[in-house]
């Protein structure tokens, strides 16, 4: 009979060596003559508890009950019932006396009586709380009763523990039964371990061991007035001593009053049901209860009832016990959103709720779950992770954002919908700090190449900004290869004013990338051209990068004369205070009113400006037609400027991006084989390029001089060509008309595959001139004729 027992409660004899657990400290309190201890297990180091019990010999009463509760325990199975994981019989040794012990392992909880003290929740709160942890512990009794005909017969203060997630569990089976209703006339007894329990929490027919009042009356009765006993000590703080004192109800609240009284009914059979307890009272009907069984039953609500109860939940947290909404609502959440169940606003709640965690429980609850959705094919969840980028963005680790978040990022650069590529756009200024060299010059640079053509004016305006912030994370041979030639070649040149203003801001951010031969034959004549800009801003901006890099250059020259070969880099935007704001989202101010020449001025935002906030608002100029310069030709205010509807348009700069968008469709954008490490061998076109860009420094004055008094003698069609192709007139002596080459559409696709920025690279901007030449000129009959002679002459040349 004692190996049959055994072998019950799974126990091997050999004592607790063979545990394979670790018993650790114990708390205070534990049910009966059980003493509870914190355990971890072997294998992972993972929380449990471990309940044990000893008896001088194995027929001692109390391990004969024991062996009943770890029975029961075993095969009682519900979700506020506390499960079981492992249990053992062994001899143990207390001093020179053998003695018999049973040990169980259950899931990690704690006696409620410790965690009511460790959470001290005062007021409404605890009220909430403890209406939600009856409400566990009624369905738990309700199951045994209702569902399995069983009877605990002790439920009180001590037979409940709490798991780590606040929620209330029911154990000590020790005395639990069978409720043996069936044969009314029996006079035996039915619970055969009624003895464990104290008599201040026995019904009076079980005082008086009344076994055929007991089998006639419900088979919750006894449970019932339990419940009752657990409402008192609950409430009143207080461990029950003697049965008069449930009679004391000025602890219970007013609205559960009702409901206690009918549970300790003197009559069994007038006790009420905890089914109907949970039904129908009251009490139960608060914020908390309601939340969180919206919450466990997710998967039976429709689409509407998620979406408003997700876009209430951030508000409703706010008033919730803060340690339940993150020990139990959080992991809810968390799991709801990692498996599909929640909808796209619940990730919001999750963030804030993330955001009262420290550092270390934010890696450990939220990042995880952060980090699976962005693989998800939800468009919404994909906006609201992007929007939300800033909150959780510095708890992610660089390895994480270069394997597992950057590769499902990056599909929204190509997206079609503009408010998700905007979104992605801005997302890098986090990320792109965290990702590895290769993937930046291998993946990222080759997106903002495509996205500094965009269609959308908004887009390629802060995809400059962008490249200005991340500069300083790109290597050496990058930057000299990309920033230059990203700025000038495109920004600068770009239809859109504010574009044009964010490439100022971008090189003057970056000016301390830039030697003094760049800055004198790349940059200066590029942004001398603006200071006759059509928009102020613009001009504004041009005239104080003028002289930041000519105060650059100027302080190169005396560093030269005095001898110090230190170069000229370091001199760039430390000497010209109050540029470093210069680099925020531009983009939301300027198109408030729809009006972008009018705000312009507000373009240079703070780079320490929210980005939630400028996300939040640089989204309206995309997301709304009404207000957003997208398409620029329905904006009144540009139509003295001569700004195109898009980057491809034909006129002015749109030219050269028209080609650049040519060979992105043709994948020979200049940005798509950008290797960070190497400097690549210039084609003998490109050579002849970089020559002529060199020409007007390197040459002396009277060179260019003979070169155009040789041109003089051409007619005049020729002479307004060469005043188009050759644009540094307004600035030096006629250069030769072999400058007009690198503006050849044609030819910038014989340019070295391996320089990524041959494609778009040019010679000095000459041809800033074009756009104003045409300002100048719209609407005239006489711009026609120009542009076809443009056309003509372009095809001849590209033949030669």
């Amino acid at each position: 009979m004692l190996k049959f027992l055994k072998g019950v409660v799974g126990g091997s004899g050999t004592g607790p060596k063979d545990l394979p657990y670790n018993i650790g400290e114990p708390y205070p309190s534990a049910w009966g003559s059980w003493t509870h201890f914190r355990g971890t297990s072997k294998d992972d180091g993972s929380p449990v508890s471990v309940f044990s019990i000893s008896g001088s010999n194995a027929q001692d009463g109390h391990l004969a009950a024991a062996r009943n509760g770890v029975k029961r325990l075993r095969t009682v199975r519900h979700p506020n019932i506390l499960s079981f994981l492992h249990s053992t019989e062994a001899e143990t040794l207390d001093a020179s006396t053998t003695k018999q012990t049973i040990y169980i392992v259950t899931e990690p909880v704690m006696p409620l009586s410790e965690k009511i003290k460790e959470l001290s929740l005062q007021g409404i709160q605890r009220d909430e709380y403890f209406a939600w942890g009856l409400h566990q512990i009624a369905k738990a009794v309700s199951f045994l009763n209702n569902d399995c005909k069983l009877v605990h017969a002790n439920v009180c203060l001590a037979s409940v523990v709490v798991t780590q997630t606040l929620d209330w569990k029911l154990h000590a089976f020790d005395v639990l039964s069978e409720f043996d209703g069936s044969n009314e006339a029996s006079a035996g007894q039915m619970l055969q371990f009624a003895w464990l329990v104290g008599p201040q929490y026995k019904p009076m027919e079980l005082l008086k061991s009344d076994w055929a009042a007991i089998r006639k009356s419900p088979p919750w009765a006894i449970d019932s007035w339990g419940l009752g006993c657990l409402i008192y000590e609950l409430f009143s703080g207080l461990k029950l001593s003697k049965t008069e004192e449930l009679r004391n109800t000025a602890s219970i609240p007013k609205s559960l009053l009702p409901d206690y009284q009918r549970l300790l009914s003197s009559t069994p059979s007038r006790r009420l049901n905890t089914s109907k307890l949970i039904e129908n009272s009251e009490y139960f009907q608060n914020k908390l209860v309601d939340t969180i069984h919206f919450m466990e039953i997710l998967n039976l609500k429709d689409s509407v009832e998620k979406d408003t109860f997700f876009r209430k939940l951030p508000n409703l947290a706010e008033q919730l016990p803060r340690q339940i909404v993150l020990k139990k609502l959080l992991p809810l959440l968390a799991s709801a959103l990692e498996f599909g169940s929640a909808a796209a606003p619940a990730l919001t709640a999750l963030l804030k709720m993330g955001a009262w965690l420290s550092t270390e429980e934010f890696s450990v609850k939220v990042l995880p779950t952060v980090v699976k959705l962005f693989a998800s094919n939800d468009r919404a969840i994909r906006v609201g992770l992007l929007q939300h980028v800033d909150q959780f963005g510095e708890s992610l680790t660089a390895q994480v954002v270069d394997e597992q978040v950057y590769p499902h990022v990056a599909t929204g650069f190509s997206d079609t919908s503009a408010f998700l590529r905007e979104l992605t756009l801005k997302s890098m200024l986090v990320l792109a700090p965290k990702l590895s060299q290769r993937t930046m010059s291998g993946s990222l640079l080759k997106y903002l190449s495509k996205l500094q053509v965009d269609e959308e004016p908004a887009i390629r305006t802060n995809t400059t900004i962008l490249l200005g912030n991340i500069a300083t994370h790109l290597n050496d041979g990058t930057r000299k290869r990309v920033l230059i030639n990203a700025f000038t070649v495109r920004a600068l040149r770009d239809t859109f004013s504010p574009a044009r203003g964010a490439g100022i801001m971008a090189l003057c951010a970056t000016s301390s990338y830039y030697d003094s031969t760049e800055i004198a034959t790349r940059i200066l004549p590029n942004i001398v051209v603006l200071t006759i800009d059509p928009d102020n801003d613009v001009r504004s901006k041009a005239f104080q990068a003028v002289d930041q890099f000519l105060q650059i250059v100027k302080q190169s020259y005396e560093k030269t004369n005095s001898g110090d070969t230190a170069g000229s880099a370091g001199l760039g935007i430390s000497s010209i205070p109050g540029n470093a704001s210069l680099l925020g989202w531009a983009m939301s101010s300027l198109t408030l009113k729809g009006k972008p020449s009018e705000q312009a001025p507000l373009a240079p935002v703070n780079i320490s400006t929210s980005l939630t906030k400028t996300t939040s608002n640089a989204s309206s100029v995309v997301d709304t037609p009404s207000t957003a310069p997208a398409h620029v030709s329905t904006t009144p205010d540009f139509a003295d400027q001569h700004v195109p509807e898009s980057p491809t348009s034909t006129d002015g700069w749109g030219e050269l991006e028209n080609g650049i968008d040519g060979e992105h469709e043709s994948d020979k954008d200049g940005w798509d084989d950008i290797e960070p490490l190497e400097e690549p061998k210039p084609s003998p076109i490109l050579a002849s390029i970089q020559a002529a860009q060199k020409r007007p420094v390197s040459q002396p004055v009277s060179q260019p001089k003979q070169q155009a008094t040789s041109l003089r003698p051409k007619n005049t069609a020729k002479a307004i060509k060469e005043e188009d192709d050759d644009l540094w007139g307004s600035i030096a002596a006629p250069a030769p008309k072999t400058t007009s080459k690198p503006l050849n559409l044609k030819t910038s696709g014989a340019v070295d595959d391996d320089d990524p920025w041959a494609a778009i690279a040019a010679p000095q901007p000459t041809t800033k001139a074009k756009p104003l030449a045409a300002v100048k000129g719209r609407g005239t009959k006489p711009a026609a004729p120009k542009l076809g002679a443009q056309r003509i002459n372009r095809t001849s040349s590209s033949g030669v």
